[in-house]
Formats: C-alpha cells, structure tokens, sequence
C-alpha cells in the first residue's frame, strides 16, 4: 500500500453530508460548519467560492473545489452578493436572523436552495469529523483547492448528480462510496499538478527505495520496526535508507513511525470503545503506560482525556429536520 493509499483506506463516510444546492441569483451562503473537509461538484451554471484567506474562485460546469477546514468561506453567485443563509456546525442553516432554513428550502430528495429550477447547481459532500489517519493528508492541502474541468476527468460526477435525486434502499451507503471515490480521484489529480506542492511523503512513494519502505509502514505500523530492520527489507544498508528516508520524506523513518502510529491510536481512541491497552497493542506499543507517554509527549493530553474531548458521541446532532434533507457525515475505519 503506498502512502496517499494508506491515508485513504482507513477512515470512510458513512451517513454521508450530501445535498444538491440548486439557486438561482442573487445568493449567496456563508459555511462556518468547522467541518475539515468539503468537495463541491459544480454542475450547472458558475458559483463562486471566497475562502477567509486568498482570492475567490470561479466554478464552472464540470469544476471541483474541495475547502479545508476549519476556516469559514462564502459561495454565491457574485463574490459581492450578501449571504442570505448561514451553515454553522451540524450542518444547522439558518438566515442571519437566525430563522431555521432547511425545511423552507428543501426542494427535493437531498436537494436545497431557493428555486428548484434554479440556473446554477452544486453538489456538495461534506466530512464533518476527520479521522486522525487522514491529519497529514489535511495539512497538505491549501485552504481551497480548485480542479478545472479541462484539468482533470472524472466519470462518477454525473453518477453522484444521479445518485443524490435518488431515494432507493441501500442509498445513503451508495453515495459514501461514490463520494469517497470522487474524492480520492480529485486528490490525486491534484497532487499531480505543479502548483500542488506535494509533501515529501507523497513524492518519496515514486522513490524505489522510500517508497519501498513507506509501503511498509503503512502496511504494517506495529510491527517492532528499527532502522535497521527496514533497510533489511528494503535492501539497502541502514545509513543509506536513514539519509534517504529524510532527504525525500522529511522526517527520519521512525519519526515518521511514530506519527503514523499515533495517528491511529488517535483514530481508533475517537470511533471504537477499545482499551487504551488494545489500542496500544494493535499500534505497535508494549503497553498503555508507553503509549500514553508518547501520545502526551506529542499530542499533549493523554489517550483518556482525547478520547473524552474527541470522541464521536461529542459531535453534535445534525440540525436538518426535514426527512429529504442532507444527513451528517462520519468517518468509520
């Protein structure tokens, strides 16, 4: 498994935050959901997104913007236009009066806005809860993230525009699947463009040698690696792999190591009710005396005390009332 796979393997939607926002001008709405993670398939019309920092994009028909969080931003049909309804966390939308919009505007099976034949549609997914695997993969992109449709193909944007209007069993788990498939293809086109500055782990995955050892890792994160171990497996000695590893990567491997197996401790701590002691086995930890030493060190509060302040059962309930409306998302491993 290489590293932008081992990132996109673990947590995945289930319960998807989907809708089709369909408007017609003037509109405009201000997201402060916190949410970390938001892809947005433009399919009809333009739109544009204005991000708290930098300049705003226009989206035209086949265009994908994907805004990390937590950072709030607009979309309207003018960077000018005033927004008319709010988005706060939860997916709670209210005007700025604070009035409940989301029976008022659905207009449809998963579909919201201010005239179901409206000139401009939108779908959007939203994660609202990122599983700590996928931090990295959160740190390497820019606060809005925009793929021209010239720039890039993908054939599930008109299954998900298909999917979203459909109300048949088994549907919320059709469109996670669609919506993680739609994700993982607009990543990668984007980290293969040159303005994406892509981390060092990702461009060390093309490396014989790293990319060797990455996969390993990844692959098995609890095994009792060292440097030497590693470089036995790679084939290489233990100085060449060390010097190489943090030249392209940019961290020592087992610095590396240990954040990738903090990063799953984190993320089985928030969505399972396992031991801090199983978890510190399935890890790749002697014990949960030694990886509550580690996760204070690096993450500054105990397995205990992130569990309680991060855990699922804190996120808060999803605000849409109305049965056709759009339901949360979260990340299950």
């Amino acid at each position: 498994m290489d590293a932008l796979a081992g990132l996109l393997e673990g947590p995945r939607a289930r319960g998807a935050f989907l809708l089709r926002m369909v408007m017609e001008p003037p509109w405009s709405v201000r997201v402060e959901d916190r949410a970390p993670l938001a892809l947005m398939c433009m399919t009809r019309g333009e739109a544009w997104i204005t991000p708290e920092r930098g300049d705003s994009v226009l989206l035209r028909p086949g265009d994908v913007a994907i805004a990390r969080g937590p950072a709030p931003y607009t979309i309207g049909d003018t960077p000018e236009t005033e927004p008319l309804a709010y988005v706060g966390p939860g997916g709670d939308c209210r005007t700025l009066r604070g009035e409940p919009l989301a029976e008022v505007m659905s207009v449809g099976v998963r579909s919201w806005g201010n005239d179901p034949e409206g000139s401009s549609v939108m779908q959007i997914g939203v994660y609202q809860m990122a599983g700590e695997v996928q931090s990295r993969l959160l740190d390497a992109l820019p606060d809005l993230l925009h793929l021209p449709a010239e720039g890039w193909t993908c054939p599930l944007l008109p299954v998900l525009e298909e999917e979203l209007m459909r109300d048949d069993p088994g549907q919320s788990v059709m469109l996670d699947r669609i919506l993680d498939l739609v994700l993982v293809t607009a990543l990668r086109s984007w980290f293969s463009r040159p303005e994406a500055s892509a981390p060092g782990w990702y461009r060390a995955v093309g490396d014989p040698v790293v990319g060797r050892a990455l996969g390993l890792l990844e692959d098995g994160p609890a095994r009792p690696w060292t440097v030497a171990k590693l470089a036995a497996e790679c084939g290489v000695s233990r100085a060449q792999l060390a010097r190489r590893f943090h030249e392209l990567a940019g961290e020592p491997p087992m610095a590396y190591l240990t954040r990738l197996r903090l990063d799953l401790a984190a993320d089985l701590l928030r969505t399972t009710d396992a031991t801090v002691e199983s978890v510190a086995r399935k890890v790749g930890y002697s014990g949960s005396f030694a990886l509550s030493a580690a996760f204070k060190r690096v993450r500054g509060v105990s397995p205990r005390d992130y569990r309680t302040q991060y855990g699922e059962s804190t996120l808060p309930e999803p605000q849409f009332s109305s049965p056709l409306a759009p339901r949360r998302m979260t990340l299950v491993p």
